[in-house]
């Protein structure tokens, strides 16, 4: 067994990689770059001899973390599936809805070709795991689209190297541009004529400029024109196209900035456009649609009616809502005020059977059967929230396919049931660690919007490592797990904005042991990943931070004690 160090960087290293879907049998990466020709051989005057190695240093201690550690070890999956992570898209196959791609914000791209029953992890070898788009080709499901990095603003999103495009169904890929957009939000691919495409590059969230705008292709990707440019802080997040004619498209800009300190969530730059000649020129869309500053717009064109337009509009002042057109964006009536989580959510999907059928993106997937007036749940039971995309089949309006925080769900009776697949392994982890366990340590994790867990790193069971191995130490969006060095049965876990708990895994007992602020002290300012650690130099000695640094010796069994310093209260001074 490794030391315990050298075994927790190792564990990171390889449930990092798990999580961006690391396929773990597949040969060594294949080769982009061009061949090169076979060296000459060298003529006898100029044979050089080999050079002799130098002799090691038998007295200087050898480095743990050099390549010789390491180049016997091979990854391994340890799981789990039975949360899943995020899921921003599908791209579904007209022929053959069995067979589908995933796109995951953070665990690249997989394919399935039986429903799910197996994936296959289809983009680890190219240069993001995270994904904001994907689409394929309508005339030939071989060609795939991915846009990678996520379109969303929160707090932890990563970001991408451009767009890629497959021709053989997801085997090979090849980058074709757009690398400094960093956060790709919709391609829209001209129903008419594959080589025309249109991406929606929503740029940098940290900065100003990148690839950002509505950019179009018409050689299949090989060159790229910006054709709606708004500004270095502006980039767009949405376009589609009329069904009927593809000259026609839509396209939603989207002003945003992303501090530590607070997000820019809209501005006067945010606005929906409109060209009927395929994007030469584009006329700002106005009539009925709110007059103040807006966020993130989310559009739709049913497929039963082209005239029909729906947009979920972010805006300031309870401006925002529902909104429908019948006139093809000419004008806009507001049907409903719901206005929730844009920067997060801020998409709509249109029936493909009833033109008065729409789905609302949210915490809880939205319908309305009355083209937005009203809006009720769809329904969640037995299944996780936070809902980024929906596919309907268009031959069975009644069947789904959802992407939310905790994976992929199936319906087939409209959400009254659901399945989940609890085989797909995108879990996103923002923290994990190991405890000293025997015979096998345990390896545990904190994971976005699904719980704090640990599992283990063997079992005995001919099966393997499967799911119902892992248990649950903690809810919520879990950080950081530390585990008692010397009791394995003592597990501190974490969640969102400071709220820790002890667990003892023996009994299953879980207290709270977060601090508190005195009487008349102002509330504590807890990150919401906030650090913790227990003392090298006592294991029952723990160090837990908001804006004030806390202490306890007898592991958070009273309140912790406030550390007699404050932390980043000194400012510098010229």
């Amino acid at each position: 067994m490794l030391p315990r160090s050298l075994r927790t960087v190792t564990l990171t290293v390889c449930i990092l990689l798990t999580s961006t879907s690391v396929a773990l049998s597949q040969p060594e990466s294949r080769s982009t770059s061009t061949p090169r020709p076979s060296p000459e051989a060298a003529k006898p005057d100029e044979a050089k001899k080999p050079e002799q190695p130098q002799a090691e240093d038998e007295n200087r201690p050898r480095d743990p973390m050099s390549a010789a550690t390491f180049n016997g070890l091979r990854f391994r999956s340890l799981g789990p599936a039975f949360t899943s992570g995020r899921v921003i898209g599908f791209a579904v196959d007209p022929n053959n809805a069995s067979k589908y791609f995933v796109a995951s914000a953070s665990g690249g791209v997989w394919k399935t070709v039986n429903n799910g029953t197996t994936w296959t992890p289809v983009f680890d070898r190219e240069g993001s795991y995270s994904i904001g788009c994907i689409a394929l080709d309508p005339k030939n499901p071989l060609t795939v689209w991915v846009g990678t990095g996520e379109n969303n603003s929160q707090r932890s999103v990563s970001y991408g190297n451009g767009l890629y495009r497959s021709d053989d169904g997801g085997k090979s890929w090849k980058n074709v541009g757009l690398k400094t957009s960093e956060h790709l939000g919709r391609i829209a691919i001209d129903p008419k004529d594959s080589n025309i495409v249109y991406v929606a590059a929503q740029g940098p969230l940290w900065g100003p400029g990148g690839d950002r705008g509505l950019f179009k292709t018409t050689d299949g990707g090989k060159t790229w024109k910006n054709i709606l440019n708004v500004s270095e802080n502006t980039g767009v997040t949405e376009v589609v196209i009329d069904p009927n004619n593809p000259e026609t498209i839509y396209a939603a800009s989207y002003q945003r900035r992303r501090h530590m300190f607070t997000l820019i969530d809209g501005g006067p730059e945010s606005a929906i456009y409109k060209s009927t000649d395929a994007g030469a020129t584009w006329n700002k869309l106005r009539a009925g649609l709110p007059t103040n500053d807006m966020g993130r717009i989310g559009l739709a064109i049913s497929p039963v009616d082209s005239n029909v337009i729906y947009a979920t509009i972010e805006s300031t002042d309870r401006k925002g809502g529902i909104f429908r057109s019948s006139d093809r964006g000419g004008s806009w009536e507001k049907r409903n005020d719901f206005d929730a989580g844009a920067m997060y959510y801020a998409h709509v999907v249109a029936d493909p059977k009833n033109v008065d059928r729409i789905y609302v993106m949210n915490v809880f997937l939205m319908v309305s059967d009355d083209g937005g007036r009203t809006l009720r749940r769809l329904g969640e039971r037995s299944k996780h929230v936070d809902n980024h995309e929906i596919w309907i089949d268009p031959n069975n309006n009644d069947h789904y396919l959802v992407g939310c925080d905790g994976g992929v769900y199936e319906s087939y009776d409209r959400g009254s049931t659901w399945t989940f697949k609890s085989n797909l392994p995108v879990t996103q982890f923002y923290d994990v660690t190991t405890d000293n366990a025997a015979p096998f340590y345990n390896v545990f994790g904190g994971a976005q919007d699904n719980y704090a867990f640990g599992g283990p790193s063997r079992t005995r069971n001919a099966s393997g490592i499967v799911n119902a191995d892992w248990f649950v130490t903690q809810g919520g969006d879990g950080f950081r797990t530390q585990v008692d060095p010397e009791d394995p049965n003592t597990i501190y876990a974490e969640l969102q904005n400071g709220t820790l708990v002890r667990d003892d895994k023996r009994s299953g007992e879980r207290m709270g042991i977060q601090p508190q602020p005195a009487r008349n002290e102002d509330p504590l300012r807890w990150n919401w990943d906030s650090p913790f650690i227990i003392s090298p130099h006592s294991h029952t000695r723990l160090y837990f931070a908001a804006d004030k640094l806390f202490r306890s010796d007898d592991r958070g069994a009273h309140s912790l004690a406030t550390h007699r310093r404050w932390l980043n209260r000194r400012k510098k001074r010229d």
